[in-house]
């Protein structure tokens, strides 16, 4: 894909929320979030509500979903929302790598900026920003990470993170 190539009919254009726009829209998906799941043990089942629900919340999400272990260090594309993501991901390639190897949540500002195919894995030249986060299960083991990407720069911040870090440790931890 070409760095402009036109949205598929079925994806809409990231919308910019205000930080306290953008609190209140975490807060609905939260609710929604944990009122769904309320009692669910299935991992996948809550990996497409979390996947849902975000995206429904939260107009600047314009891929959102889990890369998750399947092999020593390496990932492999799970339930997402959005266009076709990467199908596999070594650890330390692009973020997604990075933060499973690290186990550290990373924000970008500007994915064009980054060293593609090294320090970014370009499945999407739509995508311009976005926020990676290692999933831990409750005994502490790498399920994968969650990627959620923007058609804007500079969309997540530390309001993300924190939100973000939170409700995956509530859904998964």
């Amino acid at each position: 894909m070409s760095a402009t190539a036109e949205m598929p009919y079925f994806i809409r254009p990231s919308v910019q929320l205000e930080r306290e726009e953008k609190q209140a829209a975490y807060r609905a998906a939260w609710a929604a979030i944990t009122a769904t799941l309320e009692g669910e043990t299935d991992e996948l089942v809550k990996m497409v509500t979390v996947n849902c629900l975000l995206k429904t919340h939260l107009p600047y999400y314009y891929w959102v979903g889990f890369y998750l272990v399947r092999a020593p260090d390496k990932l492999v594309v799970g339930p997402y929302q959005g266009t076709l993501g990467c199908l596999h991901i070594d650890f330390g390639r692009g973020v997604c790598g990075a933060v499973a190897a690290s186990g550290q949540t990373r924000i970008v500002t500007d994915t064009h900026a980054l060293q593609q195919g090294k320090e970014h894995i370009a499945c999407d030249p739509n995508s311009r920003s976005e926020i990676v986060l290692p999933v831990r299960r409750a005994d502490g083991s790498l399920l994968g990470v969650f990627d959620v990407d923007s058609t804007l720069e500079g969309s997540f911040d530390e309001v993300d993170q924190w939100c973000l870090e939170k409700l995956l440790a509530d859904v998964f931890g």
